[in-house]
């Protein structure tokens, strides 16, 4: 197997279990929005974010899995890094533990954020 194919599996693997655990979180919010508010109160947040964060999470899968604005892609993928860096700070310093799924998120969004310019790049899609 190619070295190009193998990169262009584990992208396609990373993405979609970002977005997968985005999407999981956003109908979260959308579904249970009372126990997300609880969630973000426990954690010190404002709870009138919930909403609007469900929306952007939403938002933020289209534009990674649609490819077709960089710019979009690339502020898709850094709002999704710094929601997870800023869910595990807050589980951590609530007393959650550090290992939890947001801890875990961090590294499936880099490695499919770098996997992803690196296939594009190789495979010359224009974006």
């Amino acid at each position: 197997m190619k070295q190009t194919s193998i990169k262009n599996i584990l992208y396609w693997i990373t993405t979609i279990l970002v977005c997968a655990i985005f999407l999981y979180s956003a109908q979260m919010y959308f579904f249970n929005t009372e126990m997300a508010q609880g969630y973000f109160k426990s954690l010190s947040y404002p709870s009138y974010i919930v909403i609007p964060l469900a929306i952007i999470k939403v938002l933020g899968v289209v534009m990674i899995l649609w490819r077709k604005s960089t710019w979009l892609t690339e502020w898709a993928y850094a709002g999704f890094f710094f929601d997870v860096i800023l869910a595990t700070v807050a589980h951590y310093n609530a007393g959650q533990g550090l290992f939890g799924l947001s801890f875990y998120a961090v590294f499936l969004v880099l490695i499919s954020y770098f996997l992803g310019k690196d296939v594009r790049q190789k495979n010359k899609l224009v974006i």
